[in-house]
């Protein structure tokens, strides 16, 4: 049997051992690329991947694979750079959240790996919060997420904590920052008898007595300089005991300057990943995600989706409030269908003009007609001879394909053009790059030109 043979078969049976959510984020992507005496080598898309698998699945591989071909291998996984390090995991003491009736995890359910959706920008994050879900206080820890508001680290947080709870029983914490604070404020409220020894001991057990410690927007403990003390001794008293740690913020450690260098110097010795924006591909897969717990008589049209996911660039929860809006301005019309103009009007006050994204297509057209000698308004005209309908055509490819702007969005700008016409264009010249290799590096030209 070939390699790919062995693997196939080797995934199929792997897949029997995990739920679809593991088995998609640890093996779906792998590869075996040799093996050679005892020596099995497998090619893995990331390096979490490479400290993950040799720590938490290596033993269900080797076992699996030895199933298989009838010989036991040493497995090392690779990326395409190096080959992985091992690291020895120990074991953990676990508080059981089941025997403490009392104990508030705040975690919401709603909240899991399964539904959140991936895409290149958060891709990493993902990967990694699971990792540290299923080996919590060895892998990464601190595990600090950074992005701005609305790109889904809450729901990470939750589904890292759920993802614990469910399969360890361990006690989870999540807090904002804000509740870490006010509870450190209680402690300068005495109690009747001019003592606080009872809000002092509630406090350390709170945060301390605990296995996973969430905080969430660390940011605004920035304001906050006794509770940056406080939180610096839970920090480390959890820390030495292998107790996980997830921090979040609108920023990465290095930029918190308001913080205590020691803490920033702390939130830096685990792992800091980032979350980008979503790219429009995601965006559309976050809608059509969304959209299915609506309770839907025909489907939301695809130039509808491109005008929402072409609006909300850069924060998902806006994605779902305008997806929640159409739907209850459509009721509101006595379900009236959803067409194009319907959703432009029903969101007519809830979108915030992109000034960013208006600019960059301002940008194209300038450069478009600057490099073929015709102007911005000729282009925007009806005016069809080819002059001006070429360079109107790579235009309109350019946005398309590089601003990746909607098909509605673009006609819109280019002079109230039908998003048939826009599509039309865009295909046309995808087409003709194909052959032409001089259009090829014109386009190529004005694409370096956008800042």
């Amino acid at each position: 049997m070939d390699l790919d043979t062995i693997w196939n078969m080797f995934l199929e049976k792997i897949k029997e051992s995990l739920s679809p959510m593991l088995y998609e984020t640890w093996f779906a992507e792998t590869k075996l690329l040799d093996l050679k005496g005892n020596s099995a080598k497998v090619l893995v898309p990331m390096p979490v991947h490479k400290k993950h698998l040799k720590e938490n699945y290596n033993d269900l591989v080797e076992e699996i694979f030895t199933e298989i071909i009838g010989s036991t291998f040493n497995f090392e996984y690779l990326i395409e750079e190096d080959l992985v390090n091992n690291v020895e995991i120990q074991s953990n003491n676990v508080l059981s959240a089941e025997n403490d009736p009392t104990f508030e995890s705040n975690l919401d359910p709603r909240y899991t790996f399964e539904n959140f959706i991936v895409g290149e920008s958060n891709k990493f994050a993902k990967a990694t919060s699971i990792a540290v879900a299923e080996q919590p206080g060895f892998m990464y820890n601190p595990l600090f997420i950074y992005g701005s508001s609305g790109l889904g680290k809450t729901h990470l947080m939750h589904a890292i904590g759920n993802y614990i709870y469910k399969t360890t029983h361990k006690k989870v914490l999540y807090v904002t920052s804000e509740k870490f604070v006010d509870d450190f404020l209680n402690i300068y409220r005495k109690n009747n008898d001019n003592t606080n020894f009872d809000t002092v001991e509630k406090f350390k057990r709170k945060y301390r007595d605990i296995d996973v410690l969430m905080i969430d927007d660390i940011q605004y403990l920035e304001i906050a300089n006794k509770t940056q003390q406080e939180f610096f001794n839970t920090f480390n008293e959890l820390h030495c005991n292998n107790k996980q740690i997830v921090i979040s913020s609108d920023r990465s450690p290095d930029d918190l300057k308001k913080l205590e260098e020691r803490l920033r110097t702390r939130f830096n010795w685990g792992l800091t990943i980032d979350i980008l924006p979503p790219d429009f591909k995601l965006r559309m897969d976050i809608i059509d995600k969304k959209i299915e717990g609506h309770d839907m008589v025909k489907p939301l049209p695809q130039d509808v989706k491109e005008y929402i996911a072409s609006n909300c660039t850069s924060d998902i929860r806006k994605l779902e409030g305008a997806i929640t809006r159409i739907f209850a301005y459509s009721a509101t019309m006595n379900g009236a269908d959803i067409t194009l103009d319907f959703a432009i009007d029903a969101l007519k006050d809830f979108f915030v003009k992109s000034i960013i994204s208006k600019n960059k297509i301002e940008q194209v057209l300038q450069l478009v007609a600057s490099n073929y000698n015709v102007t911005v308004e000729e282009i925007k005209s009806k005016k069809r001879v080819s002059k001006i309908a070429v360079p109107r055509q790579i235009a309109m490819y350019i946005c398309r394909t590089v601003l990746e702007e909607s098909l509605p969005k673009i006609g819109s700008v280019f002079g109230g053009k039908d998003h048939t016409t826009v599509m039309y264009s865009v295909d046309k010249i995808k087409a003709e790059i194909k052959n032409d290799a001089n259009l090829e590096k014109e386009i190529n030209k004005i694409i370096s030109q956008i800042k």
